[in-house]
């Protein structure tokens, strides 16, 4: 297949070596640029805890090497690359990249991790299913190598082989994530507020978030919850303008934001469906009286509360009120945990599917690849063929010989260039004692001349 992965091992680098070897900005663009002389298609993936560079080396025979200067593609060269060519274009891939980040080849080399061809699928595969993310079965690397297709794609430098894979990869992994419970269950705080909205509440448009306090905790979930469509977002915090940052990070669409001070809290808290609390004061922000009275005007419309906060912002006896669904840290905490063990279980059913899927996407390419190679072995015969005839020709026109003679010859040539490749790969099977390719080149030869 001649898939090669070349990645920045973030377990082992030191944080520096990371910053320093991950692709930023313009990086991208001038990097797919310069691989794409010396590769046939590459994406390279750079995400806070992933630096990894996807490419199909070139197709070479055992005769060729790789140089410093451009590869190009040889096109009757032999489908099985050399171990040593692979091994060598690697190197050049990995010479690049310390040239390019202006490291020596040294610093970084046992940083590095590579697969090829089965073992960079497998990788690729599992990656894009979430399988080997920090958190196991996340999402968002999926959407991650989907833009970084997109930019390669931009930049000219995914060849069609290449996305064919990617093709085969994003199937394979949406199957991956259908027919496994690997990302099933909300295994973050954010994630995990967003999946109670989703049980308690639907028409999500016409629902209005509370967001009290701008806190980072509070950012990340209101961020998951403003994500599935509320049609308002009410923040109060003590700093206005940390609020309106986060506001600005919040509005989308037709979506109404709405900075209010924390004073403001009895008034907004009955409208809200949704309160998301998470403000560090050492006194309790919602009590019971402030709950009774905002039930009351919402004329007990439900109302779900979750308390991030440590100490609490949320007086917890609320929770005994009918109506008010509440939820702490803790209660989320316990969620996660239950979850991520759920997750740990399905992992094992994914990546037995992933074995699975990655056998049948190598033979959908063997046999992609093989009736590209029946097509350049036709059109080789064709042009010895049409050699042979026109050589023929001359001689009928030429009157060197008698039509008998020339339509002997030509049969006899013929007959030696036609058998020339089935005959070389018997002798080629006998020598090596496989006798299980003879007996197929046999059989089938035979019984291709019997049905003739």
């Amino acid at each position: 297949m001649r898939l090669v992965v070349i990645g920045v091992n973030h377990k082992t680098a030191p944080v520096a070596l990371r910053e320093r070897l991950a692709f930023v900005g313009d990086d991208v663009t001038i990097a797919l640029e310069q691989l794409e002389v010396f590769t046939d298609g590459s994406v390279i993936v750079s995400t806070c805890n992933r630096t990894e560079i996807y490419a199909l080396v070139p197709q070479l025979s055992a005769s060729q090497t790789p140089n410093n200067g451009a590869l190009g593609n040889d096109s009757i060269a032999s489908t099985n690359v050399s171990s040593s060519s692979i091994n060598a274009h690697i190197l050049q891939i990995k010479t690049w990249l310390a040239n390019f980040k202006q490291v020596p080849l040294n610093d970084i080399d046992a940083y590095l991790y590579v697969h090829r061809d089965t073992h960079a699928l497998t990788h690729w595969l599992r990656v894009a299913a979430g399988l080997d993310s920090m958190i196991l079965g996340e999402p968002q690397i999926l959407g991650q190598i989907k833009r970084a297709v997109h930019l390669a794609q931009d930049e000219k430098a995914l060849s069609n082989q290449l996305g064919w894979i990617v093709d085969q990869v994003f199937a394979a992994a949406k199957r991956v994530r259908n027919e496994t419970q690997v990302g099933a269950q909300a295994v973050s705080l954010g994630f995990a507020a967003a999946k109670l909205v989703t049980q308690i509440f639907d028409d999500l448009p016409s629902r209005t978030l509370l967001v009290v306090a701008a806190g980072e905790m509070n950012r990340l979930v209101a961020t998951h919850i403003a994500g599935l469509g509320v049609g308002r977002i009410i923040i109060c915090n003590r700093n206005p303008e940390r609020a309106e940052a986060l506001a600005a990070e919040l509005r989308h669409s037709n979506r109404s934001v709405e900075v209010r001070s924390l004073q403001d809290l009895p008034q907004v808290l009955a409208e809200a469906d949704v309160v998301s609390s998470c403000s560090g004061s050492m006194d309790l922000l919602i009590d019971k009286t402030m709950t009774m009275q905002a039930l009351k005007r919402r004329r007990y419309r439900p109302i779900l509360m979750i308390d991030l906060a440590v100490p609490r912002d949320i007086d917890s006896t609320i929770s005994r009120i009918d109506d008010v669904y509440l939820y702490s840290v803790d209660d989320l905490q316990h969620v996660i945990a239950g979850n991520i063990e759920q997750r740990r279980q399905a992992a094992v059913d994914a990546e037995l599917l992933v074995s699975q899927l990655v056998v049948e996407m190598e033979r959908s390419f063997q046999v992609k690849q093989v009736g590209k190679d029946i097509q350049r072995y036709r059109m080789s015969t064709h042009t010895q063929v049409d050699k042979l005839l026109h050589e023929s020709i001359a001689k009928l026109e030429q009157g060197e010989a008698s039509a008998e003679d020339v339509i002997t010859e030509l049969s006899r040539r013929l007959t030696q260039t036609l058998t020339h490749a089935p005959s070389k790969l018997m002798r080629k099977a006998a020598r090596e004692g496989d006798s299980e390719l003879l007996e197929f080149v046999v059989s089938g030869l035979h019984d291709a001349y019997r049905k003739r």
